[in-house]
């Protein structure tokens, strides 16, 4: 599940080219019976599917963009297509703004606590032989050696375990996606970007559940038997597809199958933490934006779909819902 959390909710990105890793759909290598199952559940979510939707109430317009953190084959075309609604907005938001983003990396570099265990036992002493033995080797086909992988703090871990080998090697993790570039858009238009949240106090947040829960999000992605570099294609290409609530029942699926006794409950607990609240925090956010304004809002695709997404969530605010082309 955290290789599909990683993808979808998470990214610091600066800037180099990198070159796009093959794999398999996951999703299509499904017998037949599973992948039907998986369709029809997604089926009945609500706004299951699509990248750009709009909300409006009376005067007030919302413009949705979901979004994938990382560089894809679409990224340049996803942009000129957002262009004119970012033009034509009163206000720009991203999860993290392009200003907060840069701050919050330099609280990294003073602070090395933030994301490495600079105290007590490193994860060489918390996870067992076994498991330490095949993280280590996980991390250092990322391109991380074992001494500097023993000092993640668990959350950190999981979400460097959550891209492919390939990508990493490939600079995956430094290529500008479409949330730095729209905050680059929205800068060079003089509308600069606002965030959603802070960053840092969701990082807290989760930082503050007990440490064996934390490690489970380690063990959970080194239980699933699968290739990690087909986890990643698998991922961007559905979204590429625009099929947003597939992506996250199947990431469920994986934490149910191989999450051992509590994959459905730890599953359950990320979904509260990492999506529904903050999901719920993002609308109670923009509707504290003055009425009759044009507001868009950039955010990782799995904040739109289903019964706690953005766009239902605001549909039943009195919200008319209306989805957009992405192209013509």
């Amino acid at each position: 599940m955290l290789r599909l959390l990683a993808v979808f909710l998470f990214a610091l990105q600066p800037a180099f080219a990198f070159a796009l890793c093959g794999g398999t759909d996951l999703i299509e290598a499904l017998p037949d019976n599973e992948h039907a199952a998986l369709r029809a559940a997604a089926r009945s979510e609500p706004y299951p599917e699509g990248l750009l939707w709009q909300a409006t109430r009376g005067g007030t317009t919302f413009t949705f963009f979901g979004t994938y953190h990382f560089r894809h084959a679409q990224t340049d075309a996803h942009l000129e297509r957002i262009k004119p609604l970012i033009d034509a907005a009163d206000a720009i938001y991203l999860e993290i703004s392009n200003e907060d983003q840069s701050a919050f990396e330099r609280q990294i570099a003073t602070d090395p606590s933030i994301m490495f265990l600079t105290t007590g036992p490193t994860l060489i002493d918390l996870l067992g032989d076994q498991e330490w033995q095949q993280f280590s080797s996980e991390m250092q086909a990322r391109g991380i050696p074992s001494f500097l992988a023993a000092k993640f703090k668990p959350l950190w871990a999981a979400m460097m375990l959550g891209i492919g080998p390939c990508e990493a090697q490939e600079n995956g993790l430094d290529a500008n996606g479409i949330d730095q570039l729209v905050g680059d858009y929205a800068e060079a238009i003089g509308n600069p970007s606002r965030s959603l949240e802070d960053f840092a106090e969701l990082l807290e947040t989760l930082d503050n559940d007990p440490i064996e829960q934390q490690l489970n999000m380690i063990r959970l992605t080194l239980a699933w038997p699968g290739d990690a570099d087909d986890m990643t294609y698998t991922v961007r290409e559905r979204y590429l597809r625009q099929q947003n609530a597939l992506i996250w029942l199947y990431a469920r699926k994986i934490s149910v199958e191989f999450g051992g006794e509590t994959g459905a409950e730890d599953f359950d607990n990320f979904e509260r933490v990492l999506l529904i609240n903050r999901n719920i925090a993002w609308v109670d956010k923009l509707l504290q934006e003055p009425a009759g304004k044009s507001t868009f809002i950039a955010a990782g695709a799995g904040h739109l779909p289903g019964k706690w997404g953005v766009v239902y969530l605001l549909e039943k605010k009195g919200f008319t819902i209306t989805r957009l082309p992405l192209f013509p």
